[in-house]
């Protein structure tokens, strides 16, 4: 079943979200400054193209007081706005019963996406 909500997924938007993700960590990751930012926006991406049968878990040793300062610079910053979008796009699915599994999936990219760091895939 996850391989074809994968598959599904991927077809139905999936990839484009993950293009979006890999695109912008591209460009945060030209300064050492963003470096950080386009690794976190590289796991949103890489989680983006195949979410079903994966899911993001706090790491042991979080967290830190690094994390907690990089999630706050990451929502000072504007990026809770990728949250609102998982947020609304969810509500948007889960009106049709066939859309509810992609509607699920945008949920739970919301809390990773409104903090990222110290969050890792299974």
């Amino acid at each position: 079943m996850n391989t074809l909500g994968n598959i599904l997924w991927f077809l139905l938007g999936g990839f484009i979200v993950a293009l979006i993700y890999y695109i912008i960590g591209l460009l945060l990751c030209i300064t050492i400054i963003g470096i950080p930012f386009g690794i976190q926006l590289f796991k949103f991406g890489s989680y983006a193209i195949w979410p079903f049968g994966h899911k993001i878990v706090d790491r042991p040793d979080q967290p830190s007081c690094l994390s907690v300062v990089m999630n706050i610079i990451w929502i000072v910053t504007g990026w809770w706005e990728i949250a609102m979008i998982h947020l609304i796009f969810g509500c948007i699915l889960c009106i049709t019963i066939v859309g509810i599994p992609f509607g699920m999936q945008h949920f739970k990219m919301i809390v990773p996406a409104l903090v990222p760091f110290g969050k890792s895939i299974v």
